[in-house]
């Protein structure tokens, strides 16, 4: 085995799977400084795609760390999406963001820029192992850690390993993520019960070569999903855009058929049953032909008990597993590794006041929790119209939703869950400003000592950022001395106006890019009280003491 495939013995953070949650969570803790490796069972990176989608949270996700041009270059902006597959579009233009469009982009092309990023960051990525059992130190039960830099801990995490050889080895690390999906071995190993409901439905995909582009308007009106997808995997245009049946592409149909809707998950997909699903849907079998993958997919819905088992924590589909309607687990997932890696960073190098690891389940597991239900409730509102005894009823139903969707602060209220720009993280102080725990408006601004002209352009590199608007001359002495390393300290001389920043004059904002603290307060020498206390609460003890 050569270096460049050689496994650490040795590593701060073990990360169990290279999709995209894992791959995201690998360049957050390099950020973060954090001797990080990722393992993943498949020997080759994933060409087919399940996911199409990134939603607007996760695309400014990618704009704070500088990645947003890479990610737009390859897909295609759509600015409206759906629920449960209703008439009447979510619309996401209108909502409180640069980025109001879905970017139609498979999983695979994800995972290839994200792959790219962690080698630029030098994150190992190693193909060919698999996790078979893992043991905690006595210790393991939520602790802090305490320790900075160095070998990994004793008191940490064992993980046994099985190589592309078959052979068997122990990686120690201070900590492990499973970010190994739904059937995760890490969530396993560590005893995390994974409740919820089995599957009880299913769906069909497949990815042809050939298609009758013709026929595709009666497999769309038929409820048929129609997706145009690049020749090797990842999707470059609109699902209803005009490159279907191209040569050398690929069209994906996504379908539920009532006659097989029963079929486990687990049984093949054959291309003969899925012309025969087409015909029954829609009357015709679209001319497909040639399948590069058939799969089914199923309803079944399960939320970890808790994100964090001492030195284990879960992100991703090890987290939360659910049908894939309005596509938001890859999106999920992603959004989980942006809230944890800064944490677990700060754990890992000391620094990270009591309780900050614990809030990553505190402020997610509520998410997730979320996530599963709104998807059940699209998958039940499609189910139902596919069961003679509650078709009229839910036919009925659907219009009643597709009418109040017409409403635009239904619709609003609606689009924000499932783009997740509503998620907003419960403030731990009961005097907190109406603006923690919010994402942070991508505003204009200028900042004395920085070139960004926009808040996003602040955080690519993870850190705090404390934003003084009201002009302490004296900011940069009482923050840089004592958070230096963590916090990037600026004065705002101008910036847009928004109603919701009347009277604020400062603002920390967390290295996610949510708000971890404001205040209004006008008074100068209490206002640098509050500031230290924000401080400390959140980016340590100050190195002055």
């Amino acid at each position: 085995m050569d270096a460049a495939t050689e496994v650490a013995d040795e590593v701060d953070v073990l990360v169990v799977g290279a999709g995209p949650t894992g791959l995201m969570l690998g360049t957050e803790l390099a950020l973060g400084g954090v001797r990080v490796q990722i393992l993943e069972r498949r020997t080759a990176a994933q060409r087919d795609s399940r996911a199409l989608t990134l939603h607007p949270r996760s695309i400014e996700v990618m704009d704070q760390r500088g990645l947003v041009e890479r990610f737009l270059a390859r897909g295609r902006a759509v600015p409206e999406w759906h629920f449960a597959g209703l008439a009447t579009r979510l619309d996401f233009s209108t909502l409180d963001t640069r980025h109001g469009y879905t970017l139609f982009l498979a999983q695979a092309r994800t995972e290839q820029l994200l792959t790219e990023r962690a080698h630029e960051l030098d994150v190992p990525v190693r193909r060919g192992y698999e996790v078979v059992g893992l043991r905690q130190a006595a210790d393991g039960d939520g602790g802090r850690d305490g320790k900075q830099g160095g070998r990994a801990a004793a008191d940490g995490v064992k993980v046994d390993v099985r190589g592309p050889d078959g052979g068997l080895r122990t990686v120690r690390a201070r900590y492990v993520v499973g970010c190994d999906g739904g059937r995760s071995a890490v969530r396993r190993a560590a005893g995390i019960a994974f409740p919820g409901t089995d599957e009880t439905l299913t769906g069909a995909l497949g990815d042809f070569a050939v298609v009758d582009p013709a026929a595709l308007d009666h497999a769309r009106a038929a409820g048929v999903l129609v997706a145009p997808l690049e020749a090797d995997g990842p999707t470059d245009g609109p699902a209803n855009g005009p490159s279907e049946g191209r040569t050398g592409g690929l069209t994906r149909l996504v379908l539920i058929d009532p006659r097989r809707m029963r079929t486990p998950s687990t049984e093949p997909l054959t291309p003969e049953e899925f012309r025969s699903s087409l015909v029954d849907i829609c009357g015709t079998d679209c001319g497909v032909a040639r399948p590069r993958w058939l799969s089914r997919f199923g309803n079944a819905t399960r939320l970890a008990a808790r994100y964090r088992a001492g030195r284990v924590l879960l992100a991703g589909d090890a987290a939360h597993i659910h049908f894939p309607a309005a596509g938001q687990g890859l999106n999920t997932g992603l959004q989980d590794a942006m809230n944890l890696g800064w944490k677990l960073a700060a754990e890992i190098n000391g620094w990270a006041p009591p309780g900050l690891l614990d809030s990553y389940h505190a402020e997610r597991h509520p998410v997730g929790q979320a996530v599963t239900e709104n998807t059940e409730v699209q998958t039940l509102l499609m189910e139902l119209t596919l069961l003679p005894p509650y078709q009229r009823p839910a036919a009925a139903l659907r219009t009643l939703l597709t009418e109040l969707l017409g409403i635009e602060e239904v619709n609003r209220r609606l689009a924000g869950r499932i783009s997740a720009l509503d998620t907003v993280y419960p403030p731990t102080a009961a005097d907190a400003d109406p603006l923690t725990g919010r994402r942070m408006p991508d505003i204009a601004l200028t900042a004395d000592g920085s070139a960004a002209i926009r808040v996003h352009e602040l955080l690519p590199h993870g850190r705090f950022v404390l934003l003084d608007l009201a002009g302490d001359e004296q900011l940069r002495q009482t923050v840089t001395p004592g958070w230096g390393p963590r916090v990037t300290a600026l004065t705002v001389t101008h910036h847009d106006h928004r109603t919701d920043l009347d009277g604020v004059r400062e603002i920390l904002i967390r290295p996610d890019g949510h708000i971890a603290w404001a205040t209004r307060t006008p008074s100068l020498p209490d206002r640098r009280i509050e500031r230290h206390r924000a401080l400390t609460d959140w980016a340590g003890a100050s190195a002055q003491g």
